[in-house]
């Protein structure tokens, strides 16, 4: 594996996932996906798909043999879920926070304006997932967008984003440049994020 060096401004990678509870629901999709906006996360990437069991065994199999792994498998290829790249600094920690504990009882009464203490329904049906270090966001990165390289990204990407002027294009939901060779649609589809911090 390349090692990818990294100013100490730059912006870190996380992988986040809007699980299948979540996805079923519009209202509380969009609510995820405003969330994530209004918290200064750039998405990077984003897809939604069907998960197969097996690609679920696999991401999951470090739980295998624990008592909630069979459910979690199931409910996670249940549905369509939400994929998405996220970056900004300290992008893990800040998903971290900002999903709340795993315990739904647990993030009602310790976070209640976190987005599982807000939408979560159980321990398994709690809206999010999100990696839970640089490691881990690299491997899970990889099994959802394998065509992302993020050494490439980290080269060419991510200084431009870190330091440019970034829009959100509702309609294509994706973040767009305002200036270089990814920008050319009209201003009045565009919401204007401030730069990163």
């Amino acid at each position: 594996m390349t090692s990818i060096l990294r100013s100490p401004q730059a912006l870190q990678l996380t992988l986040a996932l809007i699980k299948p509870d979540a996805v079923a629901h519009p209202v509380i999709l969009e609510a995820v996906h405003q969330q994530i906006l209004s918290n200064k996360f750039l998405i990077v990437r984003m897809r939604e798909l069907l998960w197969r069991k097996e690609d679920c065994q696999k991401f999951y199999q470090e739980h295998e043999g624990r008592f909630f792994y069979q459910r979690l498998v199931e409910f996670m290829a249940s549905g369509p879920i939400r994929a998405y790249i996220l970056a900004r600094k300290d992008a893990i920690q800040f998903w971290r926070t900002l999903m709340g504990p795993t315990r739904v009882f647990r993030a009602r009464h310790v976070a209640p304006d976190s987005i599982r203490g807000s939408f979560g329904l159980t321990d398994t049906r709690n809206t999010t997932h999100g990696s839970d270090s640089v490691v881990s966001a690299s491997r899970e990165i990889a099994a959802f967008f394998p065509d992302f390289s993020e050494q490439r990204w980290y080269e060419e990407e991510e200084p431009q984003l870190r330091c440019g002027l970034v829009c959100y294009s509702p309609e294509l939901l994706t973040l767009l440049l305002l200036s270089g060779r990814q920008w050319k649609q009209p201003e009045e589809k565009l919401l204007i994020l401030p730069r990163p911090h």
